[in-house]
């Protein structure tokens, strides 16, 4: 399969808040020792790619330090792997806007790859989905683009500020909404000829597009064999705080954890050497999700600590999520709450949110 994979960051909504004070969403922590843009590559390095752009604009420090030069994925090669594509500003030629300028001024990327296909993606939705079978079906249906989408069975609050697909019985795309009741979420990922694309990027920047897949794809259902590929697998969407607090508990339902993380599938993340987790006399852990070098002394149910986590004696963690390297302090007790990294809660402190708004706490804090 000759596909290049492009993770355009440039038009996600971001609504994390605190996460998102130093970081692009896309490098924010997830389940324990993966970041959200882990899942996107690991599914692109196993169908085969070894072209990978990221299209960033902003806030991206976090994300390169995290990618590297892609040693983990196995993209550290000679020819190809991966390629962080920040916006180009020295081209006085340039007219184009908004993600169409990614497209534009990294031309040379396309034109250098070997491959015949493009999947671009974005880094919100968590997935296992195999490119391999969405190929296969862009050439059974002789699609000129093909989108994934995943029928969710109950909508939740982060599915509004998703886009939706209404399809014909033959599985063509009819139109790309925003209906707030429609049940065929978009994935904010698409399968398209090189050759298409460029003459689409082509065709958005001469009629002043500035949204590559809206103005040049959806606005275009009309004129292009647009086909749907319904993802059956695991699935969840990261937009806003509230869904970053639920779907991060929702790794400790065994199910989805097995599902998610031991599929043929492995979601492949930056390597960190660290002894494993002490659990100190006197420590009581339950139904929790604990990282390598942490030492717990105190008590910790239903949460997920990162990597390095202190929890000094009578600390109580309750439905939590608390990143590297944090220190909780003797008789704190946090229940309903985001500990970004580095943040040290002093003796005694009691913070406490809830289910429906976690507290957070901005990274390298002191309380």
């Amino acid at each position: 399969m000759e596909i290049m994979g492009v993770i355009n960051l440039d038009n996600e909504q971001d609504f994390l808040n605190e996460l998102t004070y130093f970081r692009c969403g896309a490098a924010v922590p997830f389940a324990g020792r993966y970041r959200l843009i882990d899942f996107v590559i690991s599914n692109m390095t196993h169908a085969g790619m070894t072209d990978i752009a990221v299209f960033t604009r902003k806030k991206y420090r976090s994300l390169m330090d995290h990618l590297g030069k892609g040693k983990s994925w196995d993209l550290d090669t000679k020819y190809g792997g991966l390629f962080i594509l920040p916006p180009d500003w020295n081209d006085p030629t340039d007219i184009s806007k908004g993600d169409l300028q990614h497209f534009h001024n990294n031309l040379d990327y396309f034109y250098r790859g070997k491959a015949e296909y493009v999947l671009v993606s974005g880094s919100q939705h968590i997935c296992t989905v195999d490119y391999q079978e969405v190929y296969e079906h862009h050439l059974k249906t002789g699609a000129d683009v093909t989108v994934i989408y995943k029928k969710v069975e109950m909508l939740e609050p982060e599915h509004k500020h998703c886009r939706k697909l209404e399809t014909s019985d033959e599985g063509r795309v009819i139109k790309v909404t925003n209906e707030e009741y429609n049940n065929n979420v978009y994935m904010n990922m698409y399968l398209v000829s090189k050759k298409l694309l460029l003459q689409l990027v082509e065709y958005g920047i001469a009629h002043g597009a500035t949204h590559f897949f809206n103005d040049c794809i959806a606005s275009e259902t009309a004129n292009l064999n647009v086909q749907a590929f319904e993802y059956k697998g695991v699935y969840s969407v990261v937009n806003s705080v509230q869904s970053y607090y639920k779907n991060s508990l929702q790794i400790l339902n065994p199910d989805f954890y097995r599902e998610l993380f031991f599929s043929e599938q492995t979601i492949l993340t930056k390597v960190k050497n660290e002894p494993p987790a002490r659990y100190l006399q006197g420590s009581v852990v339950s139904n929790s999700l604990v990282g390598n070098g942490c030492i717990i002394e105190g008590t910790v149910e239903n949460s997920i600590l990162f990597r390095g986590v202190v929890v000094k004696k009578g600390a109580v963690i309750k439905n939590s999520i608390v990143m590297q390297r944090c220190d909780i302090q003797e008789n704190s007790i946090l229940e309903n709450v985001i500990l970004d990294k580095d943040v040290t809660l002093t003796e005694g402190k009691r913070l406490i949110g809830n289910e429906q708004m976690p507290f957070v706490i901005p990274k390298q804090k002191v309380i």
